[in-house]
Order: C-alpha cells, then structure tokens, then sequence
C-alpha cells in the first residue's frame, strides 16, 4: 500500500553560473557550476537516512542534477517533470535586469506595472506559471509515495506555489530562495502547514 505524503521538502537547484552574473534563466538549460555541484551534495549528505519515498524534479539541468545527487544518496531514481521547470521569460532569458531595462524597456515597465497577468514575449505569465505548478502539485501529493516527497525545481516555481498554498502569509512576504535552501511544508487536518522557509543549514 503507498504511504501517504505527509510533508514536502521544496528544494530551489544548486547555484550556475548565470546565477552568479545575475542573468535570468527561465527554461534555458543551464547547468549547475562546481560550487552548485557541492552545494547538492550538501544537501544530499542531510537528508539521508530520512524517509523520502519519491524525489520529483524540474527536466531543466540545473534542477535535475540537484535532484540526482539526492537521489544517489536516498535510493531512488528522480522523476523529470517539467511542469516543475522555472518561470518561463522568455526574450528576458540570459539577460541581466539592467540589459533588460535597456534593451526590453516597454516590456519591462509592462512586466513590472502588471505582476499576475503580463505575459512576457515568447513566455508566460506569472498567473499561467501559478497555474502550472499547483496542478503539477495536486497530482504529485495524490500520487507520490510518502511519507516525504522531495520536489527540486526553481525559485519563481517555489515562490508561486508557496503564494498558492499560504496566501497571505507574512513568512513569505521577505522571502529570499536561496540555491539548495529547502522550505518543509507538513500535511494537516484542514491542508498544509509551513514548517520552514528556504533553510540553508547544510551550507
């Protein structure tokens, strides 16, 4: 019989190069670097002997490699999903946030004057990526083995299903989603309950 998810470990990829340059990544493929590398191995080191019974992940690498130095550790195999990838920028992809200013400025003054619904050229919205990841949500916490469920996916990924479960919440109001930090979230009576946000303790 499959044991029941009872709390979800939401773990943002290990630290790449365009991480360190400020560039925005989006769906672009990139990479974790070697501090990334030894960031998910960190990582991986505490969560062993916990009973993770299934370890999701985005198919972008920089997620999935993340997700596979967990996986060698804990036994298990990551499943690539990528309803999990990152907000999707599309033309603001590789950028820096000043070279999009300059070169994108209407684009980015729309960007900015309209949070849930501008869809940024050749990518989405955030409401659309909302929608995404909170579907990929309910049918991971339906279907996963438990009783601990690891999802490795992207900051903006995080922060929009994080807005969906716990509207309101000042906890998350000052957020910052740091590379391989992990916010624990635990199954109760009337939904979900936030544990801890985006802790980095292995670093």
């Amino acid at each position: 019989m499959k044991a029941m998810i009872e709390r979800a470990l939401l773990v943002r990829h290990g630290q790449t190069d365009w991480n360190v340059e400020g560039r925005w990544q989006g769906h672009y493929p990139t990479g974790l670097n070697a501090d990334g590398y030894a960031q998910a191995q960190a990582l991986a080191a505490m969560l062993r002997g916990r009973p993770i019974g299934t370890v999701v992940s985005s198919d972008l690498p920089r997620a999935y490699q993340t997700a596979e130095a967990i996986g060698a550790v804990v036994g298990l195999t990551p499943q690539a999903d990528e309803r999990w990838r990152e907000f999707h920028l599309g033309v603001f992809q590789g950028l820096t946030r000043e070279e999009i200013e300059e070169r994108y400025t209407d684009e980015w003054a729309a960007f900015r004057a309209d949070y849930w619904g501008y869809t940024v050229p050749g990518g989405e919205s955030r409401r659309v990526l909302q929608a995404r990841i909170v579907a990929a949500w309910t049918v991971l916490i339906e279907q996963a083995e438990g009783p601990e469920v690891v999802i490795v996916s992207h900051g903006g990924s995080i922060r929009m299903l994080l807005a969906a479960l716990f509207e309101g919440n000042p906890a998350l109001a000052q957020m910052h989603i740091e590379n391989t930090s992990v916010t624990t979230v635990e199954r109760v009576s009337e939904g979900w309950r936030l544990v801890d946000v985006a802790s980095v303790v292995h670093l």
